[in-house]
């Protein structure tokens, strides 16, 4: 399983991504349920640190964060 398709697992699945965005060293992510997101998940993809704020998660991925949006995206 390649990162991005780890970090969209933990991220609670396509369906509950309702919008991303790379941000330098994030990814922004507007999810539908924050519940679903697993955190230990992220964090053992390779995530750097983790924050949320309702239903904002900001994953730090590091330089690679547009590259990782990207290969998401082709994943949706």
């Amino acid at each position: 399983m390649s990162k991005a398709e780890k970090i969209l697992k933990a991220l609670g699945g396509n369906d509950n991504i309702a919008e991303m965005e790379p941000c330098i060293t994030r990814l922004r992510v507007q999810v539908v349920d924050p519940s679903k997101v697993d955190e230990p998940g992220l964090m053992a993809a390779g995530a750097f640190g983790i924050t949320s704020s309702g239903t904002i998660i900001q994953v730090v991925v590091g330089p690679e964060a547009e590259n990782l949006c990207e290969d998401i995206e082709d994943l949706r």
